[in-house]
């Protein structure tokens, strides 16, 4: 049991998160074993989810009710093929085979042919010469940074609006001793980039950005990062988180849909999101991969990869077609066109509304009517810029795409929302 002065510092620090309307809950949803753009909840969890009272996880009550069913825009499943029957059997298989495994980190003896299999497969889809897979794509980007800006002579160059695995990456490079420096340039603006990188005299220069903004949905400036890169000898590295799988013709991400990428030295990428499985991969060339093995301690000191995710995430990647790439963005476009939106945009569609109440109220809202549409607050944008974060897939149906619109447009958050970046 904490002592007394633990227990008050917590109650101090939850109460102080309440009060901003920053206390994050876990809900307890139960997936649809047919639809991946569906989950249902029981009716106390959806009582107190509405009302925003914090849970920290409590089990469904079961034979409360019926279950509410709900419509899901916050899941990173784009292309849906966590449901896929090929990516289920695979996975299934693999289970059945090899149990869940693979009881070792990589190095030891956890590294087998279908982690080999898939890395080589990786490498491919992003024009690489090698791949390393990592437990998550928050562990790839912290033993990217640890292991290639490990010293002074480096200077790292990052957007302001860089993911939180890309800034806590940074952050532990530059506090370890003799460190290297960073350098925080204007979000998507490469003429301060330029300047930075002009102004350097560290003899490494590394420049790190998201290919798609997760919070923001807009894509960095690829082609235009390759020529910075050219232009003051860094090294580009790319988080293609949200864009491997869905953009580019092959599905390579922002970089292949700007034909550059080869250029890119460094592409960090998940198997969560379109993909639907699970786990991180870095592409990259064999040398930098060789310091990766040897330096990158996320990957050095976690269990490698288990057999059943190794299966789903192969399947998934051969079964990621052209057609579901373009259904995708079919129903992006008829979310703009019935939102009434801009056209041409992501499929992560952000509505900033302002302070963290309004946006949990307004996802109040959208729960009551069916919809699971998160409200993202502060630390994660920045301070008064909390949103509704709209994520679409393949899977959703026009139905649900346009009763979503209606909804927001009834809740009156269209009408209300703020720029994205002031």
């Amino acid at each position: 049991m904490a002592s007394t002065a633990w227990l008050e510092w917590c109650e101090q620090k939850t109460s102080s998160l309440a009060s901003q309307e920053l206390l994050r809950s876990l809900r307890t949803v139960t997936p649809s074993p047919h639809v991946a753009s569906t989950v249902y909840v029981d009716e106390t969890t959806h009582r107190q989810w509405v009302s925003n009272m914090p849970s920290v996880g409590e089990a469904p009550k079961v034979g409360m009710g019926a279950p509410v069913e709900l419509a899901m825009f916050a899941t990173n499943d784009y292309l849906g093929l966590s449901m896929h029957p090929a990516v289920r059997s695979a996975a299934a298989a693999a289970a059945s085979e090899h149990g869940c495994g693979p009881r070792s980190s990589a190095l030891v003896c956890g590294y087998t042919a279908a982690h080999r299999m898939l890395e080589s497969s990786l490498a491919a889809l992003k024009s690489s010469e090698e791949c390393l897979l990592f437990p998550t794509g928050y562990a790839a980007n912290l033993a990217v940074l640890g292991a290639l800006a490990d010293a002074e002579d480096c200077a790292i160059f990052s957007d302001e609006l860089n993911h939180a695995s890309i800034i806590d990456g940074s952050l532990l490079a530059t506090r370890r001793r003799q460190g290297a420096s960073l350098h925080i340039y204007r979000h998507n603006d490469l003429e301060h980039l330029d300047a930075l990188l002009s102004a350097s005299s560290a003899p490494r220069k590394l420049i790190v950005s998201d290919s798609l903004f997760s919070m923001d949905g807009d894509y960095a400036d690829c082609a235009g990062l390759v020529q910075l890169r050219h232009r003051h000898g860094a090294l580009l590295c790319l988080d293609e988180a949200h864009a491997t799988l869905v953009c580019g013709e092959h599905g390579g991400g922002a970089a292949e849909a700007a034909g550059v990428a080869h250029e890119v030295d460094v592409h960090v990428g998940t198997l969560s999101k379109a993909f639907g499985a699970h786990g991180g991969f870095v592409a990259t060339s064999a040398p930098l991969k060789q310091l990766l093995i040897s330096r990158g301690r996320a990957g050095i000191y976690s269990t490698a990869l288990p057999a059943p995710v190794l299966a789903a995430a192969s399947a998934a990647l051969e079964h990621a077609t052209p057609a579901l790439r373009a259904q995708l963005r079919a129903n992006v476009d008829l979310f703009a066109q019935a939102a009434g939106l801009e056209p041409g945009g992501s499929h992560i569609v952000p509505i900033v509304v302002g302070d963290a109440a309004a946006a949990l109220g307004a996802s109040a809202s959208l729960l009551r009517q069916g919809f699971h549409v998160p409200a993202i607050r502060p630390p994660t944008v920045p301070a008064g810029s909390s949103r509704l974060r709209i994520a679409l897939s393949a899977a959703h149906s026009r139905a649900q795409i346009t009763a979503l619109a209606q909804a927001l447009r009834a809740t009156g958050v269209l009408s209300r929302r703020l720029p994205l970046f002031r």
